[in-house]
């Protein structure tokens, strides 16, 4: 697809907002430096630092991995130099995100095995297809494209009903969708369950952080935390009232009506690419009929406008 590049299209009706911004994982990393490990830590620091971010025992790693404890202590504490096939099979073992596993290899002296291409790539044109065909494909329920960092690279026409009353200032990119949901400026006051639905996000950050330790997402983490309540928030609904749910729903005041949703996430199954490991797509589904009927008459609506139109 000759100079195709995955946009985020979001038109406001009301205000007449027009976004379009051409982006990917690799120009934000450009924009936002990356967090690097500092140059004097080993890659026995960094194993030791991934096994007990996964809870694990050296015996147990060891029992993992098939080796001997006593070479992963050495390894860990410097006495040995793993080699490059061994600093993968513990990776595989910790199941290490691509990037740490480049840093790793880089830190025992070893050259980074994954790419980190741009979504503009050739060799990523498939996988530029069928993001677009899983976002056009899901409308008229909104979906969108997400890096690791929460950073909308793309999305479908159907997104703008979730984005009335946001302010300009939070939709210029990098455009960050869990800032947007709970930022007191973005759409927190729209959010019906706002109690539930931070309490939802945090949790979910908390555990994102706590597989990758991503010191970006922890500061996220901390600002999203310390956003106050939306002026008029229902109080937090009773854990009996949560339970009796089958999951946490999205409940929003749009111009169409409360619309309820439901999401999903969507990864790609095998990446050997930084980038494409990283990427992952919200797609909205409507958790009540009413949600149903507004959004396919909302859409039915906005193509009859645009037969209209000369």
């Amino acid at each position: 697809m000759p100079g195709f590049s995955i946009t985020f299209q979001v038109m406001d009706r009301q205000r007449g907002l027009a976004i379009i911004v051409g982006m990917n994982t690799l120009s934000l990393a450009q924009s936002v430096p990356p967090h690097m490990p500092a140059a004097s830590r080993t890659v026995g620091d960094l194993l030791r630092e991934w096994r007990q971010r996964r809870r694990m025992s050296q015996l147990l790693l060891a029992a993992e991995a098939d080796i001997s404890t006593r070479h992963l202590s050495f390894v860990e504490s410097g006495r040995a130099v793993p080699s490059r096939e061994m600093v993968m099979h513990l990776a595989e073992r910790l199941d290490v995100p691509l990037r740490a596993r480049n840093a790793l290899l880089v830190a025992a002296g070893y050259a980074p095995l994954f790419r980190e291409r741009q979504l503009s790539d050739p060799q990523l044109a498939a996988a530029r297809e069928a993001v677009e065909l899983v976002l056009k494909g899901h409308e008229p329920y909104p979906a969108l494209a997400i890096d690791r960092h929460w950073t909308i690279i793309a999305a479908n026409g159907a997104l703008a009903p979730l984005l009335d009353g946001a302010s300009p200032e939070l939709l210029k990119p990098p455009v960050n969708a869990l800032r947007l949901s709970l930022h007191p400026e973005g759409i927190a006051a729209s959010i019906v369950n706002w109690h539930a639905w931070r309490e939802h996000i945090l949790a979910r950050l908390q555990r994102q952080i706590d597989v990758s330790g991503d010191d970006t997402l922890s500061a996220l983490h901390e600002e999203l935390a310390a956003y106050p309540a939306p002026p008029g928030a229902d109080a937090a609904e009773h854990d009996t009232a949560t339970a009796a749910q089958i999951a946490v729903p999205l409940r929003l005041r749009t111009p169409i009506g409360v619309l309820s949703f439901l999401s999903t996430t969507t990864v790609f199954g095998t990446p050997v690419d930084v980038t494409l490991s990283e990427l992952a797509i919200e797609a909205f589904f409507p958790a009540d009929q009413q949600t149903t009927a507004a959004l396919r008459e909302s859409a039915g609506n906005q193509r009859a406008d645009a037969v209209r139109q000369p």
